[in-house]
């Protein structure tokens, strides 16, 4: 067994992201395994570029409200409590409502692919 400390939280870089977003790595799987773990906040507003996990994506959504589209769907909102998948391959976004704050777990196994930033229109079409 290994008790590893919490690292330092970290800012999400501007080329994936749109506002303040901050992580929380929970864990990191060693070879062979692939699963991440980590914590995300978003500011109000604030949201990832499009993109796109192999094996998927499974967020968590831990408190306040926020919104998530996958390519040529509606939007949908989110609140605490709420469980979303995105299946291997499938392009979405995630992030704050415009008034609220909110939190997810993301669990990922694999790498993310990242595209362009979800316009100020494509957001606001669900908000």
């Amino acid at each position: 067994m290994e008790v590893v400390p919490k690292p330092p939280s970290v800012k999400g870089p501007a080329d994936m992201f749109t506002g303040d977003v901050w992580f929380d790595t929970i864990a990191r799987g060693q070879p062979p395994a692939r699963i991440n773990v980590t914590t995300v906040r978003f500011t109000p507003g604030a949201r990832t570029a499009w993109h796109a996990h192999t094996l998927g994506q499974t967020l968590f959504v831990t408190e306040g409200r926020g919104l998530v589209q996958s390519r040529n769907q509606p939007v949908v909102q989110i609140r605490a409590g709420d469980v979303v998948y995105a299946p291997d391959g499938e392009e979405h976004w995630h992030g704050a409502a415009p008034d609220h704050f909110m939190s997810h777990l993301s669990v990922t196994e694999g790498d993310a692919h990242w595209g362009a930033h979800v316009s100020d229109a494509e957001y606001l079409s669900g908000g």
